[in-house]
């Protein structure tokens, strides 16, 4: 290749060539989840006193710098996400979720008519839109906590994200998982002084909804993710189903119907999942990381320990007989495959894996999603492979994903919101973006 053809934008422009098939939309989003962004101050917001949604964290920090290396957005955060239009590659509205990486070639600024621009080698690539602050993230709690700590809202205001615990009991080199920056950012927040509520009383959660629920008139919120850190031991004295659990059961008590209710969680036994169904759940996420056998003993050495790669699978199956198989959708973290010194060293070999695992588990109706790998510098693999997995790997699984769809005869999972491009909501991945619109 020539100087000019390395470029960024020639490495997009040819991957869009070699794969048509693929909506531009995917190509350019999973690039931006690998690689990060960096706002001018002109892009970030005035946190909760201003017009924009601020950036929530609302789990891991999702950003490929630590927050004390931030510069201004340490103290301005950021949106939640970003909206994409037009551009050269006539762009149909993309919603990205932020990640920010000050040395990003990618820059979110003013133009030359003061609208907010996305660019990349000096060329304007899209228009920028930003989340507006939504009504219900101006009113506090009695106790003066804010929503957006509680309950803050993604995927454009489709998902509610109740991160109630925020500490992961797999803790240390030899348990937490590798790509995983959950505990630090726990630790981050706490020195950076920002409320960070540790474990979220019931009754802050509930009272949280009821101001989305009164403020959110257009019905936009539709869904909530109950998550947080697996647990080993007890919380609060409660296993990890009774935890997590309790928290359904209020939310279904006090507003039945109004939200699709989902849990992520581990792989529990059947009894343990029964109980999530029992307590209100309608989705169970029961995520397995990485397909490899080798890779997942590596990578997620916890889960390894505490429950097992074989009986992790054999869970979310028992799973599919408590929920249906549509609504056990196990999450796996795109990129890792690939991450040095352990991971596969071709792209064909790290997609042929992935593809093993989709269709283990689509031939039996249970759909997989999963995440586009944010390399968090704090992380063991986030540290070693800063620049994440290839752009060409994730394309390339964009397409497999969607061929094991089709030969395995399934629709894309529930509680994502809709598929195809100009359509989805769906932030850190553009695996919805990439399935076919809804007729």
């Amino acid at each position: 290749m020539t100087a000019t053809a390395e470029t960024r934008t020639a490495l997009v422009e040819d991957l869009m060539a070699r794969f048509p098939d693929v909506p531009p939309e995917a190509v350019l989003k999973e690039d931006l989840l690998r690689t990060g962004i960096a706002f001018d101050e002109s892009a970030l917001t005035d946190n909760l006193e201003g017009e924009v949604k601020p950036k929530s964290y609302f789990i891991f920090s999702f950003d490929q710098k630590p927050l004390a290396e931030l510069g201004e957005a340490r103290t301005r955060r950021p949106p939640e996400e970003i909206a994409l239009t037009g551009g050269p590659w006539g762009l149909r509205r993309t919603i990205v979720s932020v990640r920010v990486n000050p040395e990003s070639p990618y820059r979110v600024s003013l133009g030359d008519d003061a609208a907010l621009v996305l660019t990349l080698d000096g060329r304007v690539l899209a228009a920028v839109a930003l989340p507006p602050m939504p009504e219900y993230y101006r009113h506090l709690l009695s106790n003066g906590k804010t929503v957006m700590e509680t309950a803050p809202t993604i995927q454009w205001g489709y998902l509610v994200y109740l991160t109630v615990l925020r500490l992961c009991q797999y803790f240390g080199a030899h348990e937490e998982c590798k790509f995983c920056d959950i505990n630090h950012n726990w630790r981050q927040h706490k020195r950076e002084g920002r409320p960070y509520t540790g474990v979220k009383p019931v009754e802050d959660v509930l009272e949280a909804l009821a101001l989305i629920d009164r403020y959110d008139t257009g019905r936009v919120s539709t869904a909530y993710t109950l998550t947080g850190g697996s647990v080993t031991s007890t919380v609060d004295g409660l296993a990890e189903a009774d935890f997590y659990g309790r928290y359904a059961e209020a939310i279904e008590s006090r507003f039945p119907g109004r939200w699709i209710g989902k849990v992520v969680a581990q792989a529990l036994p059947k009894a343990d999942v029964q109980r999530f169904k029992d307590y209100g759940i309608s989705i169970y996420h029961p995520n397995y990381e990485v397909w490899d056998e080798r890779l997942f003993s590596i990578i997620s050495p916890g889960k390894e320990r505490y429950v097992g790669r074989s009986e992790w699978h054999r869970r979310i199956f028992d799973a599919a007989d408590v929920f249906g198989a549509s609504h056990v959708i196990p999450n796996f973290v795109a990129g890792v495959e690939m991450a040095r010194p352990f991971g596969f060293e071709s792209l064909d070999e790290a997609i042929l894996s992935t593809t093993e695992g989709l269709d283990h588990f689509m031939s039996r109706g249970i759909t997989p999603r999963f995440t586009t790998w944010c390399p968090e510098p704090t992380t063991p693999l986030g540290r070693d492979n800063p620049n994440g997995a290839p752009l060409e790997y994730h394309i390339r699984l964009l397409r497999a994903y969607r061929e094991a769809l089709d030969r395995n005869g399934l629709e894309p999972p529930p509680g994502y919101g809709p598929p195809g491009p100009g359509n989805a909501v769906f932030s850190v991945s553009s695996f919805m973006d990439t399935l076919e619109a809804a007729a």
